[in-house]
């Protein structure tokens, strides 16, 4: 399994992807307003302007076919993660993950966690990768979604003599979230 960024010009297979997981999976839960309006924003012209902005889209390939993708914006928001059916339960989500978390803390040193709106029927998986709930579900603009929160610092108890907070990583169950830490 190769793991790389996406390159100028794989915008049309990563969406294929997109699309073809969610319509097996998410769609049906949607409706079809909502489904409308998540194919607006799994646009090949818009995964390129996002990557060139501020989202780092990571893949994962098996022989040059793309099985999986994340898409993070710097701020550690992931707005897009699929992984191809067949290929699920695979690890594969959890390593781009954990690449794309790496990612981020090296663009925003001060990140201290992750977040995700996801889909219902996908929030077991990210408790399994660590995340927690954050709120209820919610159907913004038709988009079925549960907020959930991946905390990658804890703050320590005050030095009595500095006043200073120390950060401390926390550990998590599915990765070695060390690995993470900006330096």
């Amino acid at each position: 399994m190769e793991f790389r960024p996406m390159r100028p010009g794989e915008e049309a297979k990563v969406c294929d992807l997109v699309l073809r997981v969610f319509d097996e999976f998410v769609a049906p839960q949607f409706s079809d307003e909502g489904r409308r309006e998540f194919r607006s924003y799994a646009d090949p012209h818009l995964f390129l302007l996002r990557s060139r902005w501020n989202h780092s889209v990571l893949l994962a390939l098996d022989d040059d076919a793309i099985v999986g993708m994340i898409e993070a914006r710097d701020d550690g928001h992931v707005t897009l993660f699929f992984v191809e059916g067949e290929h699920q339960g695979e690890g594969i989500g959890g390593e781009l993950l954990r690449r794309a978390l790496s990612i981020c803390a090296r663009r925003n040193r001060c990140l201290s966690k992750i977040t995700v709106n996801s889909s219902p029927n996908a929030v077991g998986i990210y408790e399994r990768l660590g995340f927690r709930r954050a709120g209820p579900e919610r159907d913004g603009d038709a988009i079925r979604s549960v907020p959930m929160v991946l905390d990658l610092f804890r703050p320590e108890p005050q030095s009595s003599t500095t006043g200073r907070v120390k950060q401390k990583v926390l550990p998590s169950p599915s990765f070695d979230s060390t690995q993470i830490r900006p330096p």
